[in-house]
């Protein structure tokens, strides 16, 4: 195996992170807002009101967008295995 190809592994192991990890961190980033957004027009300061809507809609994102993870971690671990074969 070349360097090139080690890279070309990594990239595309990057790629497949960016693409599993892209909707939960989304919806985070949506809830967090959202809430931090109506705490700061209600003036309620309380700390801990924001973790329990993010982690329930992460969580539910997480399934929804489970099959497409794996097939995403599927094609890639196809495409690794054919190319370890083809060696």
């Amino acid at each position: 195996m070349t360097p090139a190809d080690s890279i070309d592994f990594a990239r595309s192991s990057i790629y497949v992170l960016l693409e599993i990890i892209t909707p939960a961190m989304l919806t985070a980033l949506v809830v967090g807002l959202g809430i931090g957004l109506l705490q700061a027009l209600t003036q309620i300061q309380e700390m801990t009101l924001v973790f329990v809507p993010k982690i329930i809609a992460i969580f539910v994102v997480l399934l929804i967008a489970l099959p497409f993870a794996g097939a995403a971690m599927n094609g890639l671990m196809t495409d690794i295995a054919q190319r370890i074969a083809a060696y």
